[in-house]
């Protein structure tokens, strides 16, 4: 479906002004009774506006028990780790499965810029408009930040301003954990697959080998999950012959199919590329092997954690993780490692979405972080799932721009979770806008060049091409689309009205300009009564693509489509891997494209809406656990790694107040 731009005589009637006048009808609805009253925490706000976490710690936080009273959550449903963060039980579903499901919106964003445009900080505005302005039943659905980003360039990602999630240190540090234990379980799948190929090793006789694995002849219930997919039918280990032991218990791993790599969630260029089994018991025995790390947020077990639906499914996943073949070409899985099972214990608290709160005192949950540009991006199906039973409204975030993460979102997540999003809302900036109009490179930490302080409408109108497709490419998926424009100070009101007009003639049902990260809630009070308006416009969803076309047909429609490409050029390893993963069986899960997210090509640099490029892809990876594949676009890497100046160098503790300083 090819959206059609709104001819120009109905542009002229449909003004921002005429849009604005439609949402109050929907505003005037009276809230749903509650046996708790939703109370707005009230803003002090301050001009200049102070940083970030500034802003955090000096706000009042509710205590997260009347958070969960508000929501209408039980105590025993809820598990506190200190005074303003809990964890929710996924059982709470089962309760209001009855329950009428609320609107569901998404945010994402046109190609950023190296900055950012305040995504998260327009999803938590959007938010506080909402539920401390309007008075709707609100709750913000946002993944935990990975500490690459937050000690790297980027810093946090709890919103800015007077737009964000609090407590702001815990949010972007450690949480309650789940990130450590998603690296845990990811590197105990890694050092089980290390030490099953030494042991074997060590141990070239079948009945040794498997008398080691069964002391006393007592067979593993993960064992006995082997068995049943080898067709071994024997009660007992006795009852096993020489040959069944043999195939049970020698997986006999091909090193060079290992696809698995080990985690950790900082950014460490460093471990990129790494030798392993030089240590004195493991040298000179020919399992020397070339294997890296990866952020843990790019991790198949954090994928796994945002797509799961529950313990039961979430077992099920961690098992049939492949992390590569044997000598004969069959995927070995963490199941017939063994290791499923104690993957899952190390996951079991992790599932549970960790509910914060907003500056304006409305609910959020934060709960999984996989990368937007290297995974899917998208917080946790669960705590959607819990959300808009909850709500009336759950604004979440699709990582990076509408390319990258809401096609995920799109294609990947909602084929999961079963919901569907009333409203796409396209986060733009004027900067953005310049850059890809051909305005100098904005770089981090760097002052901006006066193209980006001075009014220039012919640069704008030019870049507004890349917020063109992203709006077309929202309305490919059948849902309306809302434009929200960050404003800065630099932006002039001829530029702003440049870039409603642009978006109306796109088929956005309108553009408003947003202060809410110098004015909280406040600042995306227009935009938040249009998303309330066009969430009650018929909405046509549909996938991109069936998931039985074949691997290349997905690969192409998103490279065509979605980004714009003329085709696309294959690696001989991504033919292989297409080769491979077909005979296997993989080739009816959904495409999760691994590429920049600073175009619509693998070429960081090239900026704008091009067309008519080749996107190549050097290589394809399965992530059978979480359920896609992931071809690699480019040079598209794994672990990032830090600047010259990370921003770690303005981090510390002030040891008079116990305060964090230097957050952002």
């Amino acid at each position: 479906m090819t959206p059609k731009a709104t001819p120009k005589k109905a542009v002229k009637k449909t003004t921002v002004k005429a849009t604005k006048k439609a949402a109050p009808k929907a505003v005037k609805k009276a809230a749903p009774k509650r046996k708790f009253p939703f109370k707005p925490t009230r803003l002090k706000l301050l001009s200049p506006v102070p940083s970030d976490i500034e802003i955090a710690q000096a706000c009042k936080l509710k205590p997260i028990k009347q958070i969960a009273e508000e929501l209408g959550l039980r105590e025993s449903e809820i598990e506190y780790h200190g005074p303003y963060i809990a964890k929710v039980h996924l059982e709470v579903r089962e309760r209001l499965a009855k329950r009428p499901q609320g609107k569901y919106i998404d945010v994402t964003a046109i190609t950023p810029t190296p900055l950012g445009e305040g995504k998260t900080t327009t999803t938590c505005g959007l938010s506080q408009a909402l539920g401390a302005h309007l008075g709707k039943r609100v709750i913000t659905c946002i993944r935990q930040p990975s500490q690459g980003p937050t000690f790297g360039i980027k810093g946090g990602a709890a919103g800015g301003g007077y737009s964000q999630v609090v407590p702001m240190e815990e949010f972007n540090l450690h949480l309650t954990g789940d990130i450590h234990a998603v690296s845990a379980a990811t590197n105990l799948l890694a050092a089980a697959i290390d030490s099953r190929m030494l042991h074997e090793h060590e141990q070239p006789d079948d009945e040794k080998l498997a008398r080691a694995m069964c002391p006393d002849g007592y067979i593993a219930p993960t064992i006995r999950k082997r068995m049943a997919k080898l067709g071994i039918t024997a009660e007992k280990f006795e009852d096993l012959t020489l040959e069944d032991k043999r195939r049970l218990f020698r997986l006999d791993i091909d090193p060079a199919s290992i696809t698995w790599q080990r985690v950790v969630d900082i950014n460490d260029r460093h471990l990129r590329r790494i030798q392993i089994n030089l240590g004195d018991e493991e040298k000179g025995k020919g399992l020397e092997r070339i294997t890296g790390f990866d952020i843990s947020v790019a991790s198949e077990v954090m994928a796994i954690l945002a797509l799961t639906d529950s313990l039961p499914d979430l077992r099920v996943r961690l098992g049939r993780i492949v992390i590569g073949t044997n000598k004969q070409g069959d995927p070995i899985t963490a199941e017939d490692l063994g290791v499923a099972g104690a993957m899952t214990v190390l996951m079991k608290d992790a599932i549970k979405p960790n509910l914060m709160q907003t500056l304006e005192g409305t609910p959020a949950f934060v709960h999984a972080g996989p990368f937007a540009n290297i995974a899917h991006g998208n917080n946790s199906i669960v705590a959607d799932q819990i959300a808009v039973k909850l709500g009336d409204y759950v604004v979440t975030e699709s990582g990076f721009g509408a390319d990258i993460g809401m096609e995920k979102f799109m294609d990947v997540k909602c084929r999961y979770s079963g919901l569907i999003p009333n409203v796409v809302v396209i986060v733009a900036t004027v900067r953005a806008l310049k850059m890809h109009g051909g305005g100098p490179r904005v770089v981090a930490g760097r002052p901006l060049d006066k193209a980006y302080t001075e009014e220039n409408l012919e640069l704008l109108e030019k870049g507004a091409a890349n917020l063109i497709k992203h709006i077309q490419n929202a309305k490919l998926f059948g849902v309306p689309v809302v434009v929200a424009v960050n404003s800065f100070k630099y932006d002039t009101d001829e530029e702003l009205h440049l870039v409603q007009r642009i978006a109306l003639e796109a088929g956005a049902e309108g553009a408003f300009k947003c202060t809410h990260w110098m004015h909280g809630g406040k600042g995306a009070i227009e935009l938040a009564e249009a998303v309330l308006d066009a969430c009650n416009k018929t909405n046509h969803f549909e996938f991109l693509y069936p998931l039985d076309w074949s691997i290349k047909q997905k690969i192409e429609a998103i490279a065509t489509r979605i980004y714009g490409a003329a085709g696309v050029e294959y690696s001989p390893e991504a033919e292989a891997k297409i080769e491979l993963y077909t005979r296997l069986g993989f080739d009816k899960l959904p495409i999760n494209m691994a590429k920049t997210h600073l175009s619509f090509t693998a070429d960081p640099n090239i900026k704008g809406a091009p067309t008519g490029f080749i996107l190549p892809i050097r290589d394809i990876r399965a992530s059978v656990g979480a359920g896609f594949l992931y071809p690699l676009c480019g040079a598209m890497r794994t672990m990032p790694g830090l600047p010259t100046r990370p921003v770690f160098y303005d981090v510390d503790l002030d040891l008079q107040t116990g305060k964090v300083v230097g957050l952002f």
